[in-house]
C-alpha cells in the first residue's frame, strides 16, 4: 500500500485537519493489514504509523508525506517519506514531558518483533521492518 497526502508546511503544532490525517492513515493501514491476514501486526503497526507520521508532521517543513507498507521476505516494511533531510533519533524526554518518547516506542515494538528501523535518503525516509509471524496468512 502507498498513500500520499498534502499538509501545510511548518514546524510546531500542526493544523487540526493535518493531524487528523494521521488517524486516517492509521485506520487505512490497519484495515489493509487485516485484509491481508496480518491481524497479529495490526496494533503494533498502528502505533508505529502514528509515531512516524506524527514525527514527519511535526519535525519537517514538508508539504507532502507518503506512507508505504510492503511485505518482502517474511518482513513487513513501514516507511514514511517527508522529503526533508535529517536523521530521526530517539531523544531523552523528561518525566513530565508530553512528547519525545515516540521513537523509543517504535524501537521497542520493532525489536520485540525481530526487526530494525532507521532512515534512508539522507533522513528523508524513516522506515522499519517487522518480522511477519508464522501464523500470518501469506
Amino acid at each position: 500500500m502507498s498513500e500520499r497526502f498534502k499538509v501545510v508546511p511548518g514546524q510546531g503544532t500542526p493544523r487540526p485537519e493535518d493531524a487528523c490525517r494521521v488517524g486516517v492513515m492509521r485506520r487505512i493501514a490497519s484495515a489493509r493489514l487485516r485484509y491481508c491476514g496480518l491481524h497479529a501486526l495490526t496494533e503494533d503497526v498502528s502505533v508505529i504509523v502514528s509515531e512516524l507520521l506524527t514525527n514527519a508532521l511535526l519535525h519537517s517543513a514538508t508539504d507532502e508525506i507518503t506512507l508505504k507498507i510492503t511485505t518482502d521476505g517474511g518482513f513487513l516494511r513501514v516507511a514514511v517519506h517527508d522529503g526533508m533531510p535529517g536523521h530521526a533519533a530517539p531523544r531523552d524526554a523528561g518525566e513530565d514531558a508530553e512528547s519525545g518518547r515516540g521513537l523509543f516506542l517504535v524501537d521497542a515494538l520493532v525489536s520485540e518483533r525481530g526487526g530494525e528501523w532507521g532512515t534512508a535518503d539522507a533522513g528523508a525516509t524513516t522506515w522499519c521492518r517487522l518480522a511477519v509471524p508464522d501464523t500470518a496468512a501469506p
